[in-house]
């Protein structure tokens, strides 16, 4: 069984037993939670697809842990002007594992 759920503005697709690296959620370690966002659900032969949402459907994951993510580099340089910025990013994370579709 596999469904499509939104959150922190991106979607994406998943299946029971799945470990999923979403946006950054106000959850702690341990914690479970129902993602009421789900835009398809399908298993296999029957498909059901919202306009845009899913009544009635939630997903079931349980927090892992929260984290940040690897740190992105960004340069920017204007050759021949002896100009050069350097900064980074890490973005944080929450990282869910997916216990039931339904």
């Amino acid at each position: 069984m596999h469904a499509v759920v939104a959150t922190g503005g991106k979607q994406y697709r998943i299946k029971e037993g799945d470990i999923i690296k979403v946006e950054s959620l106000k959850v702690e370690a341990g914690d479970k939670i129902e993602l009421d966002q789900v835009l398809m659900v399908s298993d296999g032969e029957n498909i059901e697809i919202g306009m845009p949402l899913l009544d009635g459907k939630t997903v079931s994951a349980e927090v892992l842990s929260n984290g940040r993510h690897k740190k992105v580099r960004i340069i920017k340089f204007k050759r021949r002007k002896h100009h050069m910025k350097q900064m980074g990013h890490r973005q944080n994370f929450t990282e869910l594992k997916i216990t039931k579709i339904g």
